[in-house]
């Protein structure tokens, strides 16, 4: 696996949607790329966790929806 190809992966680890038959390329990747792959990985979780601080509560969620959901609707009357 290039290095290139494990950062790919990498971000879908992070997230939990690596599948399971790359499981063990990933991680002989990340043994192989050693501290680089640490750094980067490092880095995607760090992104991961600002973006999980970033979601707003369910309350502007429900707003959101229906907004958007009067928006079609007049959209379709349109």
């Amino acid at each position: 696996m290039t290095f290139e190809q494990f950062q790919n992966r990498a971000r879908l680890f992070v997230i939990g949607a690596l599948y399971p038959n790359e499981s063990e390329p990933f991680m002989e990747a990340r043994a192989q790329f050693g501290p680089k792959a640490e750094a980067f990985l490092r880095d995607c979780y760090a992104l991961r966790d600002a973006f999980a601080l970033s979601v707003q509560p369910q309350s502007n969620r429900d707003k959101l929806k229906n907004r958007i959901t009067s928006l079609a609707r007049q959209h379709a009357n349109a």
